[in-house]
């Protein structure tokens, strides 16, 4: 059976909310099936809409998002496609380039990797409080680089792979928009293109970024061919070994210590010792916040990429309102899309899917 893209079909889905909106202002009237699928989504791209002009009038700062239930295809969405500053939601294309060379045999999760003195820099992470020369593990290095988000990792990590190794998986996963450009508070040494003053570390856009980390949840390592948009991406089914090297990163994801976006309002129980629902990736800068998470609800699992930008707020406290803002968002669509909450036994590789690489996954009943 021929493959139908992800990107075809999530505007396919656009389109039919899209049409019904469109309906309820002529005063037309719409197919019944129509009005049961559109119905709601068109009511939560209002609502979600609304927050984010409310916010911009205000004088806050501005919001770009994307998001998606993977297994309905209900989507929702803001600015998805404008081009916005990652801060360290960039390192998650690190990741996702280690986990493919390392299911490639051309990296391994215990090989050392050394600290050096005069190494170490600034900012989140906790290495740069350590005496150097200490030697780590690969699986060391990205475990820092995930879950504080700690920049000197991250530099060990694009030390290891290369920049433009990782750039050249993100073009061939079809994300023309997302672009890593430098380590982390150090020069860059090589020439830089002419927006990287504006993006710093990283530039993506929400729907690219969202697509990423789909692909890191659903485990597929094994591309064929190259693609020219996010979701037109094929790959080869997942294995055993695939699942064994995606539960190690997902676990990374699992364990964010950063969890005042996303998951603020979502986590609603302990789960140091019963497991997330939640597996996210953080990016903060003065005037940024972002998150990008996979969320594990009861009907299915959802990918959420919110970017906000332009920040009026400053401050580094839990009560930041560009934090508190994608709390709310993230809130709202995953209790539309999952009323009654999350699960977190399916985070696993593969989202407890069908194996995607061939056909696109059903709609949930």
């Amino acid at each position: 059976m021929r493959q139908i893209s992800r990107w075809t079909a999530h505007l396919a889905v656009s389109a039919v909310a899209l049409l019904q909106l469109s309906s309820r202002v002529s005063g037309q009237s719409s197919p019944t099936a129509a009005s049961a699928l559109a119905g709601p989504q068109v009511a939560l791209q209002q609502r979600i809409q609304q927050m984010i002009d409310v916010r911009a009038k205000a004088g806050l700062g501005h919001t770009a998002l994307y998001a998606i239930q993977l297994n309905t295809m209900k989507t929702v969405g803001v600015d998805s496609d404008l081009p916005v500053a990652t801060a360290s939601v960039i390192k998650l294309s690190i990741l996702y380039h280690a986990m493919v060379e390392i299911r490639q045999g051309k990296a391994r999760w215990n090989e050392p990797i050394v600290l050096h003195p005069h190494e170490a820099v600034g900012g989140s992470g906790i290495l740069t409080f350590l005496d150097a020369p200490v030697t780590l593990t690969l699986k060391d290095v990205l475990t820092l680089m995930v879950i504080v988000s700690d920049n000197t990792a991250a530099n060990l990590a694009m030390d290891r792979f290369g920049i433009e190794a990782v750039n050249a998986r993100l073009q061939a996963l079809g994300l023309e928009h997302t672009h890593l450009y430098k380590k982390v508070m150090v020069p860059a040494t090589m020439p830089m293109p002419a927006d990287q003053p504006k993006f710093g570390l990283g530039k993506t856009t929400p729907r690219e970024m969202a697509y990423l980390m789909e692909t890191i949840g659903l485990c597929h390592l094994h591309q064929i061919g190259t693609a020219t948009h996010p979701g037109d991406a094929r790959f080869a089914p997942v294995d055993n070994a695939d699942r064994a090297v995606c539960s190690v990163a997902l676990n990374m994801l699992k364990n964010q210590f950063y969890r005042e976006t996303i998951p603020r309002y979502l986590e609603a129980v302990d789960t140091t010792e019963n497991g997330t629902a939640i597996a996210s990736k953080t990016g903060s800068l003065d005037a940024v916040r972002n998150d990008v998470a996979i969320v594990m609800g009861k009907t299915g699992p959802m990918i959420l990429s919110i970017f906000t930008f332009d920040n009026r707020d400053h401050g580094w406290t839990v009560d930041n309102e560009g934090e508190m803002t994608i709390a709310r968002l993230a809130r709202d669509i995953v209790t539309a899309w999952s009323p009654a909450g999350l699960d977190g036994k399916y985070l696993v590789p593969g989202l407890n899917l069908p194996d995607s690489s061939t056909e696109p996954c059903p709609p949930a009943p």
